[in-house]
Order: C-alpha cells, then structure tokens, then sequence
C-alpha cells in the first residue's frame, strides 16, 4: 500500500505562519485537546470521522493531527480510501511548538 503523504509539525507551522490556509482536522478525544490543540484546526474525534464525511471536501486536501501521529495516519488511510486528498502531521502534537488554544 502506498505510504500517506506526510507533514512535520515545523512544515505546518511555517504554513500558518505565512498565512495558508490548510484545511486541519484533529482527531484526538476531548480530553486530550482540552489541554490544547492548533487554533485553527477543527476538532473531529476519530470514532466519529465516518459519520462527518459530509463535512468534507474531495477538492481540498486535509491534513489530520493527533497526539502521536499513529492514529491520525490511520485516519488518513480511511479518507484515502474514501477518495479525499489527506496529510498525516507526523510525531503529531506532541512535536508541535507551534500556538495552541
């Protein structure tokens, strides 16, 4: 199987930094991003992520976080399936340096 397309936590933040817009979706429980997660990515928890399909774009390409980068990239591999453009942020938030909210 072809390996997913990846991101590192420093590529994202520079992105944002510079002002792109970047369609993020992170996957983790609620209790794990109370203590904080990407200001600008929405919150979808990974049980949850087939019954949001909807809420997805074919056309836009999703970049999936997660506290690790383990579960995001299988999340990646399920929307790829599904026909979406995704990135998996690899070492996930716990690499991140970047804002949190």
């Amino acid at each position: 199987m072809e390996p997913i397309e990846i991101m590192t936590p420093e590529e994202l933040k520079q992105k944002l930094e510079n002002g792109e817009q970047l369609e993020i979706i992170d996957v983790r429980e609620d209790e794990e991003v109370a203590s904080g997660m990407i200001p600008e990515a929405k919150h979808i928890v990974m049980a949850t992520i087939p019954e949001h399909l909807d809420q997805f774009d074919k056309e836009k390409e999703y970049i999936f976080v997660c506290r690790s980068g383990r579960r995001s990239e299988n999340v990646c591999y399920y929307m790829r399936d599904q026909g979406f453009k995704v990135r998996n942020m690899v070492g996930g938030m716990l690499e991140w340096t970047g804002k949190t909210k």
